[in-house]
């Protein structure tokens, strides 16, 4: 079974770095089941190609096994697809073959080792109970763009109709940690089937390769399902897990850093004046239909719902109990019909692609993108500009050179306890033009809030449009 990784970032050969295989060279591991052979087809400073070829021993895998079965048994045993598609085998084999790499370690290049890169993976073939819907399903939303070409059973008798063996290839641009983390858990997945017993320690190997990006999945019933081979103990545990871990942030501590952030501003108002910024933005725009990304307990969607102007008013937010909470404050159970109709609320995460978040005219992220780790912003600028792409989109972030005019702010600090990054009025701009000029859009930036002749507005905000929308 072949797997390939390709990187066309310069020089693309510190991919032999990242996976601590040097690419002059070829590589053996031996494993209990067969050999690894780690090699380069290509070694170039614009296009570096790993390929991780797994060689299975059928007879070493069943020679010592004991247990019932007849002659049928056995040779079934000895006859199978396994020497030839990504397994379980595979998984293990990226562990104890890139086990540093996994774990995000690069000795000569560290700093490159957090960087999000572009990636190209390739599967020669890939055994997927569910077909192609699966697939997608499964990679899609953590940013991949997916490629698949299925095979006929025979192709001499097409007439037998198609296998359930696939040839996939993966783009996207993540950290190499985080790719080696997704083909791990999810190969097993696709197979739907593992070699070896499943227990507790499955469980913590889920939970320590899944524990970014699984809880906000929106498979991640069927992820564990399958990589826990059904066991329903394991499963309720996993599960129980990663909604406990996705509930931390968003819930109890989130509403302490709110407030945190909420006392630094108060005397100026600063959340009325966005949320009055971000509906005269959207009233120019002539949206109908606002997604607000991350609304979490609902205040700008409350202001929203009083505009007539929007038909229709999404909130999403990756915390379900916030949207509760939003629910709550919003008075759902008790609005009249046709107000209740013209508002929605759903569960979901800003750096996984989702068909939900199609078809809007316009799509607010109000003070959202800073408690975003850096390397995930690539995955949120996919899901939102490439995949949802709104004709519209109304973001804003912290100003950080405003920070001094805080007297309750201590200098060096950040507004907000989970807030990842403060960006300059430089910064967001670059980012944001560079955004603009990858996905079709224009941009243009407005402050809100007091403007200081010196260090700007508070809150810098930036107006995304469609190139040749209307």
């Amino acid at each position: 079974m072949l797997l390939t990784i390709t990187t066309k970032r310069s020089p693309a050969t510190d991919l032999g770095y990242l996976l601590h295989k040097n690419p002059a060279r070829a590589h053996e591991v031996s494993l209990s089941f067969g050999k690894a052979h780690v090699f380069y087809p290509e070694a170039k400073p614009d296009c570096c190609t790993a390929a991780l070829l797994l060689d299975l021993d059928p007879v070493g895998l069943v020679r010592n096994r004991r247990g019932p079965g007849g002659e049928g048994r056995a040779l079934e045993q000895y006859v199978n697809d396994r020497p030839y598609v990504a397994s379980s085998f595979m998984s293990v084999a990226l562990s104890q073959v890139f086990g540093t790499a996994m774990a995000g370690r690069s000795k000569e290049r560290q700093e490159l080792a957090e960087q999000a890169l572009p990636f190209h993976v390739k599967v020669a073939v890939v055994p997927c109970r569910g077909g192609e819907p699966v697939l997608r399903k499964v990679f899609e939303p953590l940013g991949y763009t997916v490629v698949v070409t299925r095979h006929p059973l025979d192709e001499t008798f097409p007439e037998w109709g198609e296998s359930a063996y696939f040839t996939v290839e993966l783009r996207a641009v993540h950290r190499l940690k985080d790719l080696l983390a997704h083909l791990y858990v999810l190969l097993p997945v696709l197979d739907d089937d593992k070699h070896y017993w499943v227990g507790d320690d499955e469980l913590q190997k889920l939970l320590h390769h899944g524990g970014d990006w699984l809880a906000a999945h929106p498979e991640r019933e069927l992820i564990v399902q399958r990589y826990l081979k059904y066991q329903k103990r394991l499963t309720r545990r996993a599960l129980a897990q990663l909604v406990e871990d996705e509930e931390s942030d968003p819930d109890a501590e989130a509403e302490i850093h709110a407030t945190e952030e909420a006392v630094v501003e108060e005397r100026i108002t600063l959340n009325q004046q966005r949320h009055a910024a971000v509906v005269a933005a959207l009233k120019a725009t002539g949206a109908k239909r606002v997604l607000d990304l991350g609304c979490g307990e609902g205040k700008l969607l409350r202001v929203l719902l009083e505009e007539k102007a929007f038909s229709q008013v999404v909130g999403m937010d990756v915390s379900y109990r916030a949207l509760e909470v939003a629910q709550e404050r919003l008075h759902l159970d008790r609005m009249p019909t046709k107000q209740r109709e013209r508002i929605t609320l759903f569960q979901g995460a800003l750096t996984y692609r989702d068909a939900r978040l199609e078809g809007y005219d316009a799509a607010t992220v109000i003070e959202v993108i800073e408690h975003l780790d850096p390397h995930r912003l690539s995955s949120f600028e996919r899901v939102l500009f490439e995949a949802a792409k709104p004709r519209a989109v109304i973001l804003t972030t912290p100003n950080a050179e405003y920070n001094v005019k805080f007297e309750t702010l201590p200098a060096g600090k950040l507004r907000h306890k989970d807030h990842r990054f403060e960006w300059t009025r430089q910064q967001f701009q670059h980012w944001a033009m560079g955004v603009a000029d990858r996905f079709g859009y224009s941009v243009r930036f407005l402050p809100v809030g007091p403007e200081d002749a010196v260090v700007g507005a508070p809150t810098q905000m930036g107006i995304f449009a469609r190139m040749g929308s209307r």
